[in-house]
């Protein structure tokens, strides 16, 4: 077996998620699929080069001097493929920009505003829970570039050579609830106001199940906690049954109240990832546009912002 790229693509996966589950799910295989590539690889070079435990995979010291070159053949590889594809497309009439997100209902505007400020331009969109995941993709040249959010207090996984743009250094995140809720009637609610509900949490989002948890234990709370999509927590929201976190952009909804949590205790950081400094320079005011436009358009958003700052939010880009 001679060793490629992608096998090297292989290695630099699990050693940046520290598990072959993560790392699988990162490229897009199956894990006893990625098991099996990486026991071909060990093969082919006669030596051990994780040490899998019943925590993760870490590297053996041979794994460590294996990581060091494949990073920068990895990252080469990537640009390389990126560019050519780019410059063939341009040459051909049109680019294909390929676009990775974490939910927000700031990339449809986004998208819109690509198309009309770039003639020619036709940007595709993969969206994914991991923002982790997207990262990696980037780095990998699978994408061009990702739009994600960082957990508060859950730092992602930044590959090596990307370039990173932030569009808001700390997005409150609002919490969701029954219309007819208690706390429904106050324009802010207290995580004491929610001591008596349940929470339901996407833990597939990377940092949130354990970012709300931190949260609640400052506050000296210990809620049930759910696991559930963020779809099915805003219809379980609606009857009562939970209460959830939700960007400070949702749109509302007559059987829901989207509501600040007083002091802030919830943040993310929403960042633009990309290879290069130029391509941020491309699709970042499209994106930021984007991004204020819908924060004017949410009522609590809106008038978290007028008091926070004296002004409206399309104003207050950056203003986090």
């Amino acid at each position: 077996m001679e060793l490629e790229v992608r096998h090297l693509r292989v290695l630099c996966a699990i050693a940046d998620t520290g598990s072959l589950h993560r790392a699988a799910r990162e490229l897009g295989l199956a894990q006893p699929s990625l098991s099996t590539q990486l026991r071909r690889i060990e093969r082919a070079l006669g030596a051990q080069l994780f040490v899998r435990t019943r925590t993760g995979c870490r590297p053996t010291p041979l794994g460590l001097a294996v990581l060091s070159r494949a990073r920068p053949l990895v990252a080469e590889f990537a640009a390389i493929v990126t560019e050519t594809r780019a410059a063939a497309a341009r040459a051909a009439g049109g680019f294909r920009l390929r676009i990775g997100a974490t939910a927000s209902r700031a990339i449809p505007g986004w998208l819109r505003l690509l198309r009309t400020r770039g003639p020619g331009l036709e940007p595709t969109l993969q969206m994914n829970v991991s923002a982790n995941a997207l990262l990696g993709m980037v780095a990998a040249g699978r994408l061009d570039m990702a739009f994600v959010h960082e957990v508060e207090g859950s730092p992602l996984r930044i590959p090596p050579g990307l370039c990173l743009r932030v569009l808001v250094e700390r997005e409150p995140q609002f919490v969701t609830l029954a219309a007819d809720h208690p706390a429904a009637s106050q324009p802010e609610v207290s995580l004491a106001d929610l001591a008596d509900d349940r929470w339901m949490v996407d833990s597939t989002v990377d940092g949130e199940w354990d970012g709300l948890c931190r949260i609640l234990r400052a506050a000296g709370l210990n809620p049930e906690m759910l696991h559930g999509d963020y779809l099915t927590a805003y219809s379980l929201a609606a009857t009562g049954e939970v209460v959830t976190v939700s960007q400070p952009t949702a749109h509302p909804r007559p059987d829901v109240a989207i509501r600040p949590l007083k002091g802030d205790p919830i943040g993310v950081r929403l960042l633009l990832a990309a290879r290069t400094e130029t391509e941020l320079d491309e699709a970042f005011p499209a994106l930021e546009e984007a991004y204020w436009t819908v924060a004017h358009e949410a009522p609590a958003y809106r008038e978290r912002l007028k008091r926070a700052h004296g002004g409206d939010a399309a104003s207050l880009a950056g203003a986090f």
